[in-house]
């Protein structure tokens, strides 16, 4: 009897913590896509990779004997989530999602909201512009077509010849990332604009405290749609949740 974490964010990680202090006796993996070659240590196992698809993770839930799914998937996301659904649905294994509350403008924020990397790339505009991307390293080509800026890129790892533009720096970092650290990075670059995805939760956020400060105007780039299941915003809700469908009693039965 397992649960699967789907995982990749900061959430998982607290759960992956939360769960080996509050529930021990519970067997828990964590999936990870791959993306990162230095993922967060985990005190649980870890499996890197897909599934194979929707046929390939109901094989694996039947296989693992999985009694649940928690989607701790990362707010951009968009296919693993809908393959948990669906795969979720057809083996009637119980799917909660971790769904962390997105930001939103505050008073002297100029943000411009964009549906994805494409139209972030077009909305830079045509004259060049001192540009600091902070969307990892898998967006960075959708950049490639607008090659007249220079680009400040942050990412864990890197980023290899993902944005083949003549003026590119690379800072090779993880969050979290303090207001006042980010405000000195921004002037001290000429940062003049910030492109961002609207990941929501605060290890990033100063970028957008900072933004603000020194007047920048913004370009977010919205999250993509997620299937409607049962869902948390906090780590602390998933063992109540597993107590009430019946798959683990507490102690104390909470």
């Amino acid at each position: 009897m397992t649960v699967l974490i789907l995982g990749g964010t900061s959430e998982a990680a607290a759960l992956d913590q939360h769960l080996a202090e509050q529930a021990p006796d519970i067997r828990a993996i964590i999936s990870l896509a791959g993306h990162t070659v230095d993922p967060r240590p985990s005190n649980l196992p870890v499996r890197v990779g897909g599934f194979g698809g929707i046929e390939g993770l109901r094989q694996y839930l039947r296989d693992e004997g999985i009694i649940a799914v928690i989607d701790a998937t990362h707010p951009f996301a968009a296919i693993m989530p809908f393959h948990a659904e669906h795969a979720c649905k057809a083996e009637n294994v119980p799917l909660l999602a971790i769904r962390r509350e997105p930001w939103h403008a505050a008073a002297g924020d100029r943000w411009e909201g964009v549906r994805d990397m494409e139209a972030a790339a077009v909305a830079l505009g045509p004259e060049a512009r001192r540009v600091f991307l902070t969307i990892g390293r898998l967006d960075l080509p959708a950049f490639a077509d607008a090659p007249q800026h220079h680009y400040l890129v942050r990412a864990i790892e890197p980023i290899g010849d993902r944005l083949p533009v003549p003026h590119v720096t690379v800072i090779q970092q993880r969050g979290p990332f303090q207001t006042e650290d980010e405000e000195a990075l921004m002037r001290r670059e000429g940062i003049e604009i910030l492109v961002s995805k609207n990941s929501g939760g605060d290890a990033t956020a100063g970028k957008l405290i900072a933004a603000r400060r020194l007047g920048l105007p913004v370009i977010m780039v919205e999250r993509p749609p997620k299937p409607d299941v049962e869902t948390v915003a906090h780590v602390d809700q998933v063992l109540p949740w597993l107590v009430a469908q019946g798959l683990f009693v507490t102690e104390r039965g909470v």
